[in-house]
């Protein structure tokens, strides 16, 4: 890397989800000139991960570097979701600004205050993006005045207040500072970052010294640490000295080095301070680990890992069916694909589970980040069951206590009194409420993580997917008691078969069915949800009895609602501790873990 401290320009991009960070990025891409003309260039090229695809969401902060003039300028993609804040956090302390987006028609909206609050702590000048000015309903003013309002809400300081900003449409690939500016290309956006963001103070002069800000895994060569180079330069084969969080120092070689380049990696033979690389050859480095020269032993801050809040437990698919659609089904399989995962993905918490042969634990932050490993892990071609999501329960002080979130909640106002009802029942307790002009409401709620679970789909539902729901974890509070369980029971198959469209037509009246006509069922399987708070055993295998009567066109008379099959996150926070959820490469399906006659009615 041939470029001095002086000429490299290390920033982040925060956001809130669908703000457009990741388009803008494609934008800035495209136009740094590191594509060859032919080269075809992928929409939401940082996205490379599939499920980041198909969800329409950043998971992993990635690295890349723009090429600019005689500058060199190092950005991170950061996740907008708050399950993935810890990923946030960490890659702030590798930068020296950050570009905040906001949308020019929502304002400021509740993760954009969780990303920035952490940066303004960290002494960080952000540069403001007012995003999609082109959308018809933009308002570019309204939305940089809610964001100064945001800055001094979260104590900003006097500097901080005086932020950089500029105006962009990154879909149609322009910037300007000024709204009367010709529309033209992204060049003001790079001279703003250039002029405004200050080039890393590290010295090339120093011993070497870097933190791991980041960590992921490579099957050739181990653990990498991915972080900005703080002292010094790295060349590959020198010594280095790894100090753990508890003190710990131990000798390891660098085996290799890579740098960022536009969307690929390339590996270099040495990098100096200023430089955001990643170092192999450290194999059990862990996040803020200290990597520094042996001759001057250098121990930095630990980063803190934000605590788990739900954990799952996967055990091997046991059900009648296991074994027909996935290819790995034993304990081995899954308890090495998890600690594959354990390696290089430190947020996760995973070990063998306390009491219970054959399960593993999972400790993470929150449904989605669980649900995406579990997504990947059906993808592979893995068959597996888990157990309803429990919160983590800590004693702090010899007293119980569960995590908290804070929701933010936006609705149309008609809908503001059955929300704030049923919040209530989930022992919810409100911070704030204010209406604006537009007759959107605004809320903002203390509520325990058991609460929140399986709301948002109520939530959608009660507000016709007009509300906007955010919800961010705040910290652990003694125990607030019982909170309401899930309104309705469900509908249990009685017997083995296939699902006959005449039972699923005499049995749709009662409940929503999860099964469609010719879906293979087995005794104990959950196949719809009762209308009423009860289970209920049903035949949806019942054929239709045959006469001597002829009745022409009879069957055709049977009108079957479409099913209702649930998503892997849905079915999460749908399922109540007596039922489990069986993952296959190709079906989710919900089982009861064992049939209590004596609780259960039977269909007539």
């Amino acid at each position: 890397m041939s470029h001095s401290p002086s000429k490299i320009r290390n920033i982040a991009i925060i956001a809130h989800i669908d703000h457009g960070k990741t388009t803008l990025l494609d934008a800035l891409l495209k136009q740094s000139n590191i594509f060859r003309e032919n080269e075809a260039v992928p929409d939401r090229a940082m996205d490379s991960y599939d499920q980041e695809r198909e969800r329409g969401i950043t998971i992993f902060a990635k690295h890349t570097s723009l090429p600019y003039k005689d500058y060199m300028i190092n950005v991170i993609d950061t996740p907008g979701h708050s399950d993935f804040s810890g990923e946030v956090e960490r890659v702030l302390g590798m930068v020296s600004s950050v570009l905040l987006i906001i949308d020019a028609q929502d304002g400021p909206m509740p993760q954009t205050r969780f990303v920035l609050s952490r940066a303004l702590k960290m002494g960080l000048c952000p540069i403001v993006v007012i995003n999609k000015i082109d959308r018809p309903h933009a308002d570019p003013d309204r939305a940089l005045n809610a964001t100064f309002d945001l800055f001094v809400e979260l104590g900003a300081h006097d500097k901080q207040l005086d932020f950089s900003y500029c105006y962009a449409s990154a879909l149609s690939g322009y910037a300007m500072i000024h709204l009367t500016d010709p529309k033209e290309n992204m060049n003001p956006l790079f001279d703003l970052v250039v002029s405004a963001v200050p080039p890393p103070a590290d010295d090339p002069n120093d011993p070497f010294l870097l933190q791991a800000m980041t960590v992921d895994y490579d099957e050739y060569v181990g653990r990498g640490a991915t972080g900005r180079i703080l002292g010094g330069k790295a060349v590959k084969g020198q010594r280095v000295m790894r100090i753990t969080a508890t003190g710990e120092q131990t000798q390891h070689t660098i085996t290799r080095i890579q740098g960022f380049l536009g969307l690929k990696k390339i590996e270099v033979t040495e990098a100096i301070a200023g430089d955001i690389v990643s170092v192999s050859g450290v194999p059990d480095v862990m996040l803020g680990d200290t990597l520094c020269d042996p001759a001057h032993p250098q121990q930095l801050p630990p980063i803190r890992i934000d605590e788990p809040t739900l954990s799952i437990n996967i055990m091997i698919n046991s059900g009648p069916l296991a074994g027909r659609d996935g290819k790995n089904v034993t304990f081995n399989k899954i308890k090495e694909r998890l600690l594959k995962e354990k390696r290089s993905n430190l947020s996760l918490r995973i070990e063998e589970t306390l009491g219970q042969t054959e399960a593993m634990t999972v400790y993470g932050r929150g449904e989605l980040q669980l649900a995406v490993l579990l997504e990947a892990m059906r993808r592979e071609g893995l068959e597996f069951t888990i157990s309803k999501p429990q919160v983590i329960i800590k004693e702090i002080d010899g007293e119980k206590c569960e995590p908290l979130e804070r929701v933010f909640i936006e609705t149309p106002e008609e809908f503001s009194g059955s929300v704030i009802e049923e919040l209530s029942k989930r022992k919810a307790e409100m911070q704030s409420l204010e209406t604006n002009e537009h007759k959107i409401t605004s809320m903002e709620f203390l509520i325990p993580t058991r609460g929140i679970m399986g709301y948002r789909n109520d939530f959608l539902t009660m507000t016709r997917g007009l509300g906007i729901l955010t919800s961010l974890f705040e910290n652990f509070t003694p125990w607030k008691g019982s909170i309401p369980k899930r309104a309705n029971g469900v509908l249990i198959a009685s017997t083995d078969g296939r699902a006959t469209t005449y039972a699923i037509g005499n049995i749709q009246k009662r409940g929503t069915l999860f099964t469609s006509p010719g879906d293979e069922v087995y005794e104990g399987m959950v196949v719809g949800e009762n209308n009423r708070d009860n289970d209920l055993v049903v035949n949806i295998m019942r054929p239709k009895h045959l006469t001597n009567v002829r009745a022409s066109g009879s069957d055709e008379n049977i009108l079957v609602t479409p099913a209702r099959k649930p998503t892997l996150e849905e079915a999460l926070v749908y399922i109540e501790d007596d039922e489990l959820i069986e993952i296959t490469p190709n079906f989710i399906r919900l089982r009861k873990k064992q049939l209590k006659e004596g609780n259960r009615k039977r269909e007539d």
